[in-house]
């Protein structure tokens, strides 16, 4: 059964329920606000998130707990892009259109995903030149956004 990104939170919160994990106000909210995005958020960026669309202060303890559970679990990637600062973004069902990289601002430290199909026949042509699987693969590209460069 293909999932909709609707559906991530809905699977997300049965294999938690299946692992013996209860359904608590904290890990929804989380996971609602990660089904949501389009790319990576850290900590940080879900405690602001939360606190400014909830209008109630959700524990940094409490996001970092629901995360390393989603992680466990595979139902979340960590997204490392140099910086010092783990983000994190739900495991989808990986589509062609749907796989994306990330561009990260040294200046700002905005984090913008992209998507190349040039990019992607590249690496599976490399792969294939060097008689290689690749499983997994991840492109981030640092540099400076609009907003930074004109300031």
């Amino acid at each position: 059964m293909a999932q909709t990104r609707q559906a991530w939170s809905e699977h997300a919160l049965e294999r938690l329920s299946d692992a013996g994990f209860r359904r608590g106000g904290a890990r929804q909210v989380v996971i609602e606000l990660l089904d949501e995005q389009p790319c990576a958020l850290s900590a940080l960026d879900i405690e602001d998130e939360l606190r400014s669309r909830e209008g109630r202060r959700v524990g940094r303890a409490s996001i970092y707990r629901v995360l390393d559970e989603l992680v466990t679990l595979d139902l979340l990637s960590r997204v490392e892009v140099g910086d010092g600062v783990a983000r994190y973004e739900p495991q989808r069902p990986q589509h062609e259109h749907e796989h994306h990289h990330h561009l990260v601002c040294d200046g700002c430290g905005r984090l913008e995903p992209f998507q190349d199909d040039a990019l992607e026949r590249a690496i599976r042509g490399l792969a294939a030149r060097v008689a290689f699987d690749v499983s997994d693969h991840d492109v981030t590209l640092h540099g400076c956004c609009e907003r930074c460069r004109t300031t």
